[in-house]
């Protein structure tokens, strides 16, 4: 994807403050030096027609840590360094100190987004929910829905070992090129693939909701026949980003859940600043994450 050139790229991290302005976290408590914090993604200007309306990361005037150039107005946005600056309007989330950095960092924006898809997906208990692309994203959604009651979980990704990871979580691990999920109630879709795309689609039952969260960049289009989808009672909406409310939901959900992720086949690392390119050369294949240490 095109991103602006020089930048500090990272949106996944997290920090020790050392000076602050006074700021609140999502919970209200001051943020004061010393604190463990994860922080949002997006800043939001909180006055435009999408910030009063609750959608602040559809802000007008939306700025995004590690997205910015180093020549605007907020040249340390990112997380490849010694030091971030959070600005008013981003979410800060304190962090409990039962949580790892590594684990705590994971909060910024896959699990943050997850709570913001399950928001959209509406009640699962009882569902049998279809899970496309597992990634960080799907691997969390996994373990997320399965707390929350659904009865059953179909987990796709065509990665035999990522499979292995949500047949660990409880899920029922099916590769798209061996067999179809089945009807659902819900779909999840965060491979942004087309094909999975239409899968989660063409799965639903009647009165089935599809949330796509994948799609992030050009990738092709799909058809849907909209008859199907007006008789059915059928639902597809999207996700991008998320609120503050989902940083602090993700971080409890982190501190709920404990050791019921697999971590150890999650999260590589931890590596200093000076390996990292040779970590982008590697010849295996990395786990889902790799700690950096600034």
């Amino acid at each position: 994807r095109p991103a602006p050139c020089p930048s500090v790229l990272g949106h996944e991290g997290i920090g020790v403050v050392i000076a602050s302005s006074g700021g609140r976290t999502v919970g209200g408590a001051v943020v004061v030096p010393g604190k463990r914090v994860v922080f949002g993604v997006t800043r939001s200007c909180g006055e435009c027609d999408p910030c009063r309306r609750g959608l602040t990361a559809k802000c007008t005037s939306v700025q995004k840590a590690g997205h910015e150039s180093f020549d605007s107005d907020w040249p340390l946005s990112g997380t490849y360094a010694s030091h971030i600056l959070l600005r008013d309007g981003q979410a800060v989330v304190a962090v409990p100190e039962s949580l790892q950095d590594g684990v705590a960092a994971t909060a910024g924006c896959a699990v943050a987004t997850v709570m913001a898809v399950l928001e959209q997906a509406g009640e699962l208990t009882g569902r049998r929910v279809l899970v496309n692309g597992l990634g960080m994203l799907g691997l969390v959604a996994v373990a997320a829905v399965l707390q929350r009651g659904a009865a059953e979980v179909v987990a796709v990704d065509p990665n035999a070992d990522r499979l292995s990871l949500a047949r660990g979580l409880g899920a029922t691990a099916l590769s798209p090129a061996t067999g179809r999920p089945g009807t659902v109630d819900v779909s999840l879709e965060l491979s942004g693939a087309p094909g999975g795309v239409r899968s989660c689609i063409e799965a639903l039952g009647i009165g089935g909701t599809a949330v796509l969260a994948g799609s992030v960049a050009p990738a092709g289009t799909i058809e849907v026949d909209p008859e199907w989808l007006v008789r059915g009672w059928r639902t597809i909406t999207g996700v991008h980003n998320y609120e503050p409310r989902h940083l602090q939901q993700a971080v409890d959900f982190l501190e709920d859940l404990g050791d019921g992720l697999p971590w150890a086949d999650i999260l590589d690392g931890p590596i200093a600043a000076d390996q990292l390119a040779a970590e982008f050369l590697r010849d295996d294949v990395p786990r889902l994450r790799t700690v950096l240490t600034m």
